[in-house]
C-alpha cells in the first residue's frame, strides 16, 4: 500500500514537470528575458533588464518591421525596434515584480515573447527571545522565537539543539515560521545536563543566526495543570475547609487562586510541599466561588503550570449578622382607627449569610413594653390595622436555617407631626435617566437637634392598579442633598418626601420630580359637567400613567362657542395630589360651548383631550333677584303713596273680580242685629223711634226696600272698596242666620214713597250702627252713643249695601275741579250685573282696623 501511494506521488511529480517545461517552452520559444545582477535584490538595487528575439523569429519580411515592447505588469514603459532591447531601473518596491516582453509587427496586433520576476527583499534578522519548553515530564521540547521585520523573501528557519556528548538536533521550516516542535523528550534523569538551542534564518539575500539558549531539564520543564480539585468544609461549617488537588509527582510548589463569582479580582496563596491540599480560614458564608490551582517544579527554576479548571462551589450558610433598616408609613383610616404599614430592606449577602426563610415581627405596647402581636411573614412589608390612641415599638428580625439576626426597634410615631421640623425649600432636579438630585434646607432652629434624614420616594401614579413600592434611604445630619437611584424610572412622577428625625419626634416635606421628562401623550378625558348657581363644575380622569411621560404640573381648560372662529378662551389650574373637577363661571347662559382640556409637563402641552359640548341653562342669581325685587318693591311704595294711583287699581282690581265672588247684600235694618240692636236702644232710651218710624214688629218683620238714587257729587278723591260680606245662611263672626233675617231683594222695585220718606232714615241708621264702640257692653245703658262724621264706615259688626254707590252727607256738597272725576275702569272677563264700586272720600282718613273685606276685597 505505501509502495502504491509512492509511486502515485512519483508520477503526479513527473507530469507537473512536464508541464512546466512544456509551459516555457511554449511561452519563451520566440526569444529570452535576462536579469543582471540576480532575480533577487535588495530594497534600493539598480537591475537591468534585456530582451532578445531568437533567429528568425521576427517578423516575416524585413527585421525593420520588428518592434520590441517591454512591460511592467501591464504597463507599457519602452518601445524599440530591432531584434533586442535593454533597460535599468533601480527604484523596485518591496516584494515582486513581474517584467513582460512582446513583439508587434502589426498595429493592433502584439505577440508575448518573453517575461521575468524579480524579488526585492532584505536581509533575514537575528531571532530573539529563543524559549523553549516541555509540558510535563513526558512531553516534548518546543522552541519558540521571534523572527523579526519581514523579509519579503523566501526565507527558511532552522532549529538546532546540542546536548551532553556531542548530541545535536535539528529541525526546518520554512517562511514566516516562529516555532519548531524538535518531538524528543528530556528525562528527569537527565536533569543535570546543559541543553543548547539555536534558530538560523536564511534567504537570498543572506542569513542570521539567534544567540544560543542554554538551559537544563528542570529550567524547561512545564508541569501539567493539577486536576481532580474538589473541597470540604467540617461540620458543614465554613470556618474550617481544605481544598484538594492532585500533581505530577516532581511538584515542589502549588499557588492557589479564588473569588466569589460576583466579584472580578482573585486572593491568591502560595503552598510549598502542600502534597495536593490546602486549609482556607477566610471565606464567606452562603456565597460562591471559584477556585483554580497551578504547579512548579522548583522554587525558583522553571515555570508555572496552565491554572487548572474552575471548580465553583457554595460555601454553608452560618447565622445572620448585622440589622435590618426598617421604616414605616402611617395612614387614618377613619376618626377612630388606622392602618400602618412596615417596610425593610434585604441584608446584603455578607450580612444575610445564608437563604432568608422569613422575617419576624414583634408588636410591642409602649406602655407595657410587652409583646403584644407576633408575626412572620416571607415578604419585606407587613400592615396592620390598630386603633389611633394606641402607641407601638416594633422589632423586625431575619431568620435562616441557622438563626436569627439582632432585632432591629423602632418607635411607631407621627412622622409629619412636628411643624418645627419640617426641612425647607426641598428641590428635585434630574441627573441623567435614571437619578435625580434632592435638596433641602436644614429646619430652622430646630436644626441642631436633626439626628439623622429620610428621604422617601414612591411612584405617583403606578400603572396596573398596584400599589406602589415604598423607597428610602438614610443621610446624616450635616447632609442636605442625596443621588435617588433605586427603582428609578424615566417618565415616570414619583413623590419625594424628606424626613428630619430627632429622638421620637419628625417633621417632613414633600416635592414631586421625575429622571425625564417630556409632553404628555395624551389630554385628561372631561366626565362630566354640571351647572351649579350660574356655574359650571367640570369633572374629569387622570391621564393614565404610561402616558403622562413625568410629573404634570397644570392643567388647562379651554372653551369657546361652537362654530366660532375664535380664539379659544382657557383656565390654567395648579396640579395637585387628586385632582378631578373644576368650577368656571366665565359662561354665557344658552350659549352653547365646545370645551377641552390639556396637561402640562416641564417639557410641553399634551395634545387636545376629547370635545365636549355644553350649554348653561342660566338662573338669576339671588343678589340679582333680591335687587329685582328692592327696586319693584320701591315702585309699588310710589305709586301706592299717591290716593290718585291707589284709586285707579281699586277700580282696576273691582273689574278684574269674577263673577262667584260678588254677593248681594242683605238690608241691615231687616236684620236680626237691628231688632236686637232696637231692643237695646230702648232700654237705653235712646231716639230711636225718630229714626225708625216705621219699623216694623220683630213677629212679622216686613222688609225695608231701599232704592238706588244716584247723585252727582264729585269729591276730591274717590276710593273703591269692596266690602267682605258673610255669605248665604251666615250671620256676622260666624252665627247662624235665617232666611228671615236676609230678607233683602235686589230686584225688588220699592214704591217712591219708601224712597222719599226714608232716604234721610237710611243715613241716619248707619250712623247709629257705626256708632258702636266695640269697648261697650249691652249692660252699661248710660253710655251714650257718640256722634260719628257721616262717611264714617261702621265696624266689622256693621253692612253695606252692594247697590248703593253713594251715600248722601247732610253736609253741604264740596265742590270739586272737574278734571279730578275719578274714572272707572272695568276690565274683568267675568260679567258681573252687582260690580258697583262704594266710593269715599279720600279727604278722610281710612281707619283699616275698623275695616273688614272679605273675597275680592282689596284692603287698603
Amino acid at each position: 500500500m505505501a509502495q502504491t501511494v509512492r509511486a502515485c506521488y512519483l508520477a503526479l511529480t513527473f507530469v507537473a514537470m512536464s508541464l512546466l517545461v512544456k509551459a516555457k517552452i511554449d511561452v519563451c520559444w520566440r526569444g529570452d528575458v535576462t536579469v543582471k545582477p540576480s532575480h533577487v535584490i535588495s530594497l534600493g538595487s539598480a537591475v537591468s533588464i534585456s530582451c532578445s528575439l531568437k533567429t528568425k523569429q521576427g517578423c516575416p519580411r524585413y527585421s525593420s518591421f520588428n518592434k520590441l515592447i517591454l512591460y511592467k505588469f501591464y504597463q507599457r514603459i519602452l518601445l524599440q525596434r530591432g531584434h533586442s532591447l535593454s533597460f535599468q531601473v533601480s527604484d523596485l518596491p518591496l516584494g515582486t515584480t513581474v517584467f513582460v516582453c512582446k513583439l508587434s509587427c502589426r498595429p493592433s496586433e502584439e505577440i508575448r515573447i518573453c517575461g521575468a520576476e524579480i524579488s526585492v527583499g532584505v536581509v533575514p534578522e537575528q531571532p530573539r527571545n529563543l524559549s523553549c519548553t516541555q509540558k510535563g515530564e513526558r512531553g516534548t521540547v518546543a522552541c519558540t522565537w521571534d523572527r523579526g521585520r519581514d523579509t519579503h523573501l523566501f526565507t527558511a528557519y532552522t532549529l538546532q539543539l546540542n546536548g551532553p556528548k556531542n548530541l545535536t538536533w535539528q529541525k526546518q521550516c520554512n517562511d514566516y515560521c516562529d516555532h519548531l516542535d524538535l518531538g524528543i523528550n528530556l528525562i528527569p534523569e537527565s536533569s543535570e545536563f546543559s541543553y543548547t538551542a539555536k534558530v538560523i534564518a536564511v534567504n537570498g539575500l543572506g542569513s542570521a543566526s539567534s544567540f544560543p539558549a542554554t538551559f537544563t531539564f528542570l529550567d524547561i520543564v512545564r508541569p501539567l495543570p493539577p486536576w481532580d480539585i474538589r473541597i470540604k468544609f467540617v461540620n458543614a461549617s465554613v470556618s474550617r475547609c481544605t481544598l484538594w488537588w492532585r500533581d505530577e509527582g516532581m511538584v515542589l510548589l502549588n499557588r492557589l487562586r479564588y473569588r466569589p463569582n460576583n466579584n472580578r479580582s482573585w486572593k491568591m496563596v502560595n503552598a510549598t510541599n502542600a502534597k495536593g491540599r490546602h486549609d482556607l480560614l477566610d471565606l464567606e458564608p452562603f456565597t460562591e466561588y471559584e477556585f483554580q490551582v497551578s504547579s512548579k517544579l522548583h522554587l525558583y527554576k522553571g515555570s508555572w503550570s496552565d491554572w487548572s479548571e474552575s471548580l465553583r462551589v457554595q460555601t454553608p450558610e452560618e447565622e445572620p449578622t448585622g440589622t435590618l433598616d426598617v421604616w414605616y408609613m402611617k395612614q387614618n383610616i377613619d376618626y377612630s382607627k388606622q392602618q400602618i404599614s412596615l417596610f425593610w430592606k434585604n441584608l446584603s449577602v455578607s450580612e444575610a449569610r445564608g437563604k432568608i426563610l422569613h422575617y419576624q415581627v414583634t408588636l410591642l405596647d409602649m406602655a407595657g413594653k410587652k409583646p403584644t402581636l407576633q408575626n412572620t411573614t416571607e415578604h419585606t412589608s407587613w400592615t396592620w390595622v390598630s386603633p389611633r390612641t394606641e402607641n407601638w415599638t416594633v422589632a423586625v428580625s431575619a431568620a435562616n436555617s441557622k438563626g436569627s439576626s439582632l432585632p432591629t426597634h423602632i418607635n411607631i410615631t407621627d412622622l409629619c407631626g412636628a411643624g418645627l421640623l419640617a426641612p425647607g425649600q426641598v428641590s428635585a432636579n434630574s441627573e441623567g435617566t435614571d437619578n435625580i438630585m434632592v435638596m433641602w434646607e436644614p429646619p430652622g432652629k430646630a436644626a441642631s437637634t436633626v439626628q439623622e434624614y429620610v428621604v422617601e420616594w414612591r411612584e405617583l401614579h403606578p400603572g396596573g392598579g398596584v400599589r406602589p413600592s415604598l423607597n428610602w434611604l438614610r443621610t446624616p445630619p450635616y447632609n442636605v442633598s442625596t443621588l435617588i437611584s433605586e427603582n428609578i424610572k424615566p417618565y415616570i412622577c414619583y413623590e419625594i418626601r424628606v424626613h428630619a428625625l430627632s429622638g421620637d419626634q419628625g417633621g417632613c416635606s414633600s416635592i414631586r420630580g421625575n429622571s425625564k421628562h417630556k409632553a404628555p401623550l395624551s389630554g385628561p378625558y372631561i366626565n362630566a359637567i354640571t351647572e351649579e348657581k350660574g356655574n359650571i363644575l367640570i369633572s374629569w380622569s387622570e391621564i393614565p400613567a404610561q402616558e403622562q411621560m413625568g410629573c404634570i404640573l397644570h392643567y388647562r381648560i379651554y372653551w369657546k362657542e361652537q362654530d366660532s372662529s375664535s380664539q379659544p378662551r382657557l383656565c390654567e389650574i395648579p396640579y395637585r395630589v387628586s385632582p378631578n373637577s373644576h368650577a368656571v363661571n366665565s359662561l354665557q347662559p344658552r350659549v352653547r360651548y365646545v370645551l377641552w382640556m390639556t396637561a402640562l409637563t416641564a417639557a410641553g402641552e399634551s395634545p387636545r383631550g376629547k370635545e365636549k359640548e355644553f350649554c348653561l341653562q342660566g338662573k338669576a342669581s339671588w343678589s340679582t333677584f333680591m335687587v329685582l325685587s328692592i327696586c319693584a318693591a320701591v315702585i309699588v311704595v310710589s305709586i301706592f303713596s299717591m290716593c290718585y294711583s291707589r284709586q285707579k287699581l281699586s277700580a282696576l282690581l273691582s273689574g278684574l273680580r269674577p263673577q262667584w265672588c260678588s254677593r248681594q247684600i242683605p238690608d241691615p235694618a231687616n236684620s236680626t242685629w237691628a231688632k236686637k240692636y232696637l231692643i237695646v236702644e230702648e232700654k237705653m232710651q235712646l231716639p230711636l223711634d225718630r229714626i225708625l218710624t216705621d219699623w216694623p214688629t220683630p213677629k212679622e218683620p216686613e222688609p225695608l226696600v231701599i232704592s238706588e238714587v244716584l247723585h252727582q257729587v264729585t269729591p276730591a278723591f274717590r276710593c273703591l272698596v269692596h266690602p267682605n260680606w258673610p255669605e248665604k245662611g251666615k250671620g256676622v263672626q260666624g252665627h247662624y242666620t235665617s232666611e228671615e233675617d236676609t230678607g233683602y231683594s235686589a230686584s225688588g222695585s220699592p214704591p217712591p214713597r219708601a224712597l222719599t220718606a226714608e232716604t234721610g232714615q237710611l243715613v241716619d241708621l248707619y250712623k247709629v250702627l257705626g256708632s258702636r264702640d266695640p269697648d261697650s257692653k249691652p249692660g252699661n245703658p248710660a253710655s251714650p252713643s257718640p256722634v260719628l262724621p257721616v262717611d264714617y264706615l261702621p265696624t266689622h259688626e256693621g253692612y253695606l249695601p252692594s247697590n248703593v254707590d253713594y251715600i248722601p252727607s247732610q253736609e253741604a256738597p264740596v265742590t270739586e275741579p272737574p278734571e279730578l272725576e275719578p274714572q272707572h275702569i272695568s276690565l274683568s272677563v267675568f260679567p258681573s250685573s252687582s260690580l258697583h264700586p262704594l266710593t269715599f272720600s279720600c279727604g278722610e282718613k281710612l281707619t283699616l282696623d275698623r275695616l273688614k273685606m272679605g273675597c275680592g276685597s282689596l284692603m287698603l
